[in-house]
């Protein structure tokens, strides 16, 4: 398919069932937290309606739309060109009639769906609280990674509203906001059930946490084996290996 790139954009390959995505490599491209949460969200139930929110590259919705066989898929991205670019892998990929990409703002959601639209809710919301870390990025990487636009309360809040009863959230963030992300969590109706750790090596401590919700589920959690990157050897283990089909 012919496909128009932007200046600095580029195709990269997925290597997963024939997936191609367009990145920019001078803004903000997608890292292994979003590749490591669909491969947690893969147990998406038959037919689900899925939102992700803060899509970014549409990255999350286009690799879950070939490892799911849910119904349908909606990205949602505050950033305008990063939006764009994302509907153009939408189309570069022949997704067009299960992805749709809207180019808005989590917090005007109410206004575009009904409460309990959708069976599932996934996100990589930005992990840093406003004015803290570096903040030498272009605008495009703060507002992916700042709590600019909207904060860790925006997202669940809105996952609350988006949910139907018994409905499953799939997160990664940062295991420093754990006890926020939990406290929100349950204020908003949304029971931890799930979780685990991802660490850089067997001797390092995590730096992301993958987190399932469930609205009004019960509570009970499970913290699952921790989840290692890189060997010994410095390459990538074999189960990394594996969720990159490789």
């Amino acid at each position: 398919m012919d496909i128009e790139l932007r200046e600095n954009e580029r195709i990269d390959d997925l290597e997963y069932k024939d997936l191609k995505i367009i990145q920019n490599k001078n803004g903000f491209c997608f890292g292994i937290d979003s590749v490591l949460l669909t491969d947690y969200a893969k147990e998406i139930k038959n037919n689900s309606k899925v939102i992700d929110l803060g899509t970014g590259t549409g990255i999350i919705p286009i690799l879950l739309s070939a490892k799911t066989k849910a119904k349908s898929f909606i990205g949602v991205e505050i950033q305008e060109k990063i939006a764009e670019m994302a509907s153009r892998s939408v189309k570069l990929n022949n997704l067009e009639d299960k992805i749709k990409i809207i180019n808005n703002d989590i917090k005007n959601l109410k206004e575009l769906f009904e409460r309990s639209s959708f069976d599932t809710v996934t996100t990589n919301p930005p992990y840093k609280k406003e004015k803290t870390g570096l903040v030498s990025e272009n605008n495009m990487q703060l507002i992916s990674r700042h709590e600019i636009s909207a904060t860790l309360e925006d997202f669940i809040e809105i996952s609350s509203y988006l949910l139907k009863d018994f409905g499953e959230f799939y997160m990664i963030h940062r295991p420093d906001r754990l006890v926020d992300i939990f406290s929100i969590m349950r204020e908003k109706n949304i029971e931890p059930k799930k979780i685990r750790f991802v660490c850089p090596s067997a001797n390092k401590k995590a730096n992301m946490v993958l987190i399932k919700g469930v609205k009004l589920g019960k509570p009970f959690l499970v913290v699952e084996k921790d989840l290692i990157v890189y060997n010994e050897n410095g390459n990538y283990t074999d189960e990394i290996l594996k969720i990159y089909s490789k």
